[in-house]
């Protein structure tokens, strides 16, 4: 007896162990986000400032990821992420261009131009950070999270012909997508959703898609109107605030609860979604985790060769000629 019990005693203390270090702790980066020998690396350039018309007295800042397999005589597709500063964050929870490098290497995602875009700030508000996103310091509240028209028109009125100005990017909607975390997710998918003639694919991690300014609503528009070619992929996890104070719930700030109903709306009405539930937080750890595996679902029947006499598809995608990369 006392030998079962000093057994249960550390079963019981390893769990408690285990629940203390954290919900988030047990998601690892994989060696799709980190840096690999071989990987030719794409370039990051910028910071940039782009001017807002939209937002009057605001500006962007933003960088361009140019991969080296880009060829200005080839039209690339093109990838937007919000909250710009966390997505390239080398120490942080979600990398995105070492994800870029690896995954256009083996030719798991096209040759991808991607411009990671910071909330609009006036002068007098500082830039947002990877530890300050800039919720109470830039107008990132107001552009992510309202459910109209305007940040779209940010993306594609202000800084899109900026882009395709310096780069040769397709046309094709299908090759345009948007991502974003947190209150920068929902803005992704109303990027699409006001203007899916631009953009059809959509990663949302940890979505805010709660009545923060009425983002709860969107199951029922969704239900209620014209089905779109959006295809999107949505993560949260079960302890991503979920809206309990004390005996008082409400379920339009629930996280978790909410990103379950867009899914169960998605779902019915046809869309192209995928999603995964996890364990943590309202946080990175599992987006970054599985963003390899986001970005090869998102991407998946881009045009390519499957001859089997086609070599050039079935090997490594080098980098492009050193002409072809100085004519840009």
């Amino acid at each position: 007896m006392k030998r079962v019990f000093i057994c249960l005693l550390v079963v019981l203390s390893a769990a408690a162990s285990a629940l203390a270090a954290g919900e988030d702790d047990f998601y690892k980066l994989g060696p799709d986000s980190l840096p690999q020998d071989r990987v030719p690396k794409g370039r990051l350039i910028g910071p940039t400032t782009l001017p807002s018309e939209v937002f009057p007295g605001t500006s962007h800042t933003y960088w361009v990821y140019v991969p080296q397999q880009y060829d200005p005589s080839r039209p690339a597709a093109l990838m937007v992420f919000n909250d710009g500063q966390a997505m390239i964050d080398p120490g942080g929870d979600l990398r995105i261009p070492n994800v870029l490098d690896n995954l256009i290497w083996r030719r798991e995602i096209p040759v991808i131009i991607a411009v990671f875009i910071n909330p609009g700030r006036t002068p007098r508000q500082p830039e947002a950070t990877p530890g300050n996103w800039g919720d109470k310091t830039t107008n990132r509240g107001i552009e992510y999270n309202t459910l109209d028209d305007k940040y779209a028109r940010v993306i594609v009125n202000e800084l899109m012909p900026v882009i395709t100005k310096q780069y040769n990017i397709s046309a094709d909607p299908e090759m345009h997508a948007i991502a974003g975390s947190s209150s920068g997710a929902i803005a992704a998918f109303t990027v699409a959703w006001e203007r899916s003639d631009q953009f059809r694919k959509v990663i949302s991690t940890v979505g805010s898609f709660v009545n923060i300014h009425g983002g709860y609503v969107y199951p029922e528009k969704i239900l209620a109107g014209e089905k779109k070619p959006i295809r999107i992929f949505l993560q949260d996890g079960v302890n991503d605030n979920r809206a309990l104070r004390g005996d008082n719930y409400d379920p339009n700030r629930d996280w978790h609860y909410q990103n379950v109903r867009l899914m169960e709306a998605l779902k019915r009405k046809g869309y192209d979604v995928n999603y995964t539930w996890g364990i943590g937080l309202h946080g990175q750890k599992q987006g970054g985790a599985i963003y390899p595996e986001m970005m090869r679902w998102l991407w998946r029947d881009y045009p390519r060769s499957y001859d089997p006499h086609d070599v050039t598809e079935r090997a490594f995608r080098g980098a492009a000629t050193r002409s072809a990369q100085e004519a840009n």
